[in-house]
């Protein structure tokens, strides 16, 4: 069993996410979730996940409990150790300090050297509120502080591409969505090596990008030479610059297309994603808006067999008559004047 610890205020869609690199996952409290298993490289391509740590168990918010609870615990680990703890929001009022103590006393006290420079192990000591909005969150066994859930940490996520900006690609447009909620919905897409992704309205391929460098390989167009030559240009930048590149990035392909009339046979791809023109800023017509969504969603279904959609509205009832199944919708507040909406389809 794994303790995941999520990131972001929208820990329904972290959870989401966290669904392609992990199995069995189950809330227990804010900011933290439990897995049966997990695959440590597609954690470490996770956005809204930090951590996964092997779960030694969970108990009540508060100090002696936690002791209690690595007292009794089995430890089938040798060399140096530290301890970290972490209140989620600060929201527990626990002393993250004292907790530290506490559970490296304990270690030392069991034989173990203490090293809070470069431990071999790492012991996660994670405080967390009840999620009201959870029912299994509130039938967890916890106390009404919360849960304090412990796990030996054993993979983080990489997370360096949630410090690019969108201005950071050779060729930007405004409105382009920033890398973190870009690599977010290419996983809950499911992106991974030996998966294709199709973007079919691919702007300036910040999708692809972010799907190329978790090993899928991707496909974009756009009814705009100028976005086909600009998606182009980051493509190369970030999935064949040695610069920029990991080890083993997706192949990718850009072409001048219409979302509506895709140059695909059937089933070409595994998953379909794409930002959908929004109506205050876009020039095209409201009914010529909903009409290229519609199309768009339609020829989706044709070529594969799942879809993300991100857009400031849901779409779902064009998703439906497209003949999709809609999963999820979770909203993503951005600005006053922003909502996006990410609908994922089946």
């Amino acid at each position: 069993m794994y303790l995941l610890e999520l990131g972001g205020e929208d820990d329904a869609f972290a959870a989401r996410e966290a669904a392609n690199a992990a199995t069995g996952i189950e809330r227990i409290a804010v900011g933290l979730a439990t897995a049966g298993s997990v695959a440590p490289e597609r954690v470490r391509g996770l956005a809204y996940t930090h951590r996964a740590s092997d779960l030694v168990g969970r108990t009540d918010a508060d100090i002696d409990s936690a002791v209690a609870l690595l007292t009794a615990a089995g430890i089938d680990r040798e060399g140096t150790v530290a301890v970290r703890a972490r209140d989620v929001r600060g929201e527990t009022g626990i002393s993250t300090s004292d907790a530290e103590r506490a559970l490296g006393q304990v270690l030392v006290d069991r034989g173990f050297e203490v090293d809070l420079d470069d431990p071999d192990h790492e012991l996660r000591a994670i405080f967390a509120p009840l999620d009201e909005d959870e029912n299994e969150v509130s039938e967890s066994g916890a106390g009404e502080a919360g849960v304090c859930a412990l796990g030996w940490l054993a993979v983080e996520s990489t997370r360096d591409f949630g410090d690019r900006m969108p201005t950071d690609k050779p060729f930007f447009q405004p409105g382009s969505m920033d890398p973190l909620l870009a690599r977010a919905v290419v996983n809950i897409a499911g992106a991974a090596p030996g998966q294709r992704l199709l973007d079919p309205m691919c702007g300036t391929g910040g999708v692809l990008v972010e799907a190329g460098l978790v090993g899928a390989d991707v496909v974009g167009t756009d009814a705009q030479e100028k976005m086909v030559q600009g998606a182009t240009e980051n493509l190369s930048h970030f999935l064949d610059s040695p610069e920029h590149a990991v080890d083993d990035p997706g192949d990718w392909d850009v072409c001048r297309g219409d979302a509506t009339r895709l140059p695909l046979r059937d089933d070409a791809v595994d998953a379909v994603i794409f930002d959908a023109p929004y109506g205050r800023q876009s020039k095209i017509e409201t009914h010529a808006l909903d009409d290229l969504v519609a199309g768009a969603l339609t020829e989706a279904h044709r070529v594969a067999d799942r879809c993300v959609v991100v857009a400031d509205r849901s779409w779902v009832t064009q998703a439906r008559d497209a003949g999709w199944t809609v999963e999820e919708t979770f909203e993503r507040r951005v600005h006053r004047s922003l909502t996006r909406y990410v609908v994922v389809l089946s």
